[in-house]
């Protein structure tokens, strides 16, 4: 017998108050993530469609960023010339003729001991008056002297050289109130002088790189107004259906970081390959005098720094003519 009873229509699972709110904050960042998705994938769409504009623009940048980049770090590699700087600033101590081979040895041990000093050597004057000849070119001169009129020297390296010479006088009178000191000089003036002029090519890189990001904000600039003009039907129609200026100013935005990604990107293997192109010329100059001095290439740290400088000045370059021209347009 069967029976006639009416079903019951199932009941709909309501959501917990937990879900729908988890569902409520999702739903709005997934559209916001879909419209930067859709945004990037326009500014890819354009410099494909447009490849020949969007090369020039890139190589523009390329060449803004490379120049000053590269003149950063060839001087921070040519303040490694030396190796140490505390071992290419030195000390030399003479001592007087009276002063015997035991003596000259035990005061350098007691030059060595002082403060202030990293490291102290003898070089006693028979040494000396071989490393002159062999240097000098006046071999056969000096063989015709009865004596040696060289004295013996104590090559004094400091731990510290800032502050230049004069932070180094404390220590020189010292040196020069030891029993059997003739004479100290303080050989650092060619230092200073190349750190003189490491300085005037540091501060030339600094106004050069001034102007060339300028430069390159203004390049940026007007390549985006080209593109907003060229798309000014399309903005206004975007307008007419509710489309916001951040809806509007997004594509563009991600152009300009866009243009800067590949313009960092280029300048970094510009730079690689013009150090490893002068290394060669280097090396060989450096072996001329006697030194092993060589290039060591792009550091990865500035590369890193120069990609992600050229992505904002990119960005930055976007924002600047993006924020004016997208308010400029406006359905009548």
């Amino acid at each position: 017998m069967s029976s006639n009873k009416p079903t019951q229509p199932a009941r709909r699972k309501v959501p917990s108050g937990a879900a729908r709110s988890q569902r409520n904050w999702r739903h709005p960042l997934r559209s916001w993530l879909g419209s930067h998705r859709t945004s990037a994938l326009q500014a890819l769409e354009r410099v494909r469609h447009y490849p020949f504009s969007s090369a020039m623009t890139v190589l523009v940048m390329t060449i803004a960023l490379a120049l000053p980049m590269g003149l950063s770090v060839l001087i921070n590699q040519v303040k490694q010339l030396g190796v140490n700087w505390q071992e290419a600033a030195q000390i030399s101590v003479y001592l007087a003729d009276s002063v015997s081979a035991e003596q000259q040895q035990a005061l350098t041990e007691q030059v060595g001991q002082l403060a202030g000093v990293a490291n102290a050597q003898l070089l006693d004057k028979d040494l000396a008056l071989a490393e002159f000849q062999q240097h000098a070119g006046m071999g056969d001169a000096l063989l015709q002297l009865d004596y040696n009129p060289l004295p013996s020297v104590i090559v004094v390296t400091p731990k510290s050289i800032e502050g230049g010479a004069a932070a180094l006088e404390p220590l020189r009178d010292r040196l020069v109130a030891l029993d059997g000191v003739d004479q100290v000089q303080i050989d650092l003036l060619w230092v200073e002088r190349l750190s003189a002029i490491l300085a005037m090519f540091e501060r030339f890189a600094s106004g050069l790189a001034v102007l060339l990001i300028i430069a390159l904000l203004l390049v940026m600039a007007n390549t985006i107004r080209l593109a907003i003009e060229s798309r000014r039907e399309e903005i206004l129609v975007i307008k007419l259906v509710g489309g916001t200026d951040a809806f509007v100013r997004r594509p563009f935005l991600y152009i300009g970081v866009l243009y800067g990604l590949l313009a960092g990107l280029l300048a970094w293997v510009l730079l690689a390959l013009g150090l490893a192109w002068l290394n060669v010329t280097v090396e060989r100059v450096a072996a001329l005098y006697q030194s092993d001095f060589a290039l060591f290439g792009m550091p990865f740290t500035d590369g890193l720094a120069l990609v992600f400088g050229a992505m904002l000045l990119g960005l930055a370059g976007a924002w600047l003519a993006v924020g004016q021209h997208v308010r400029a347009i406006e359905p009548q």
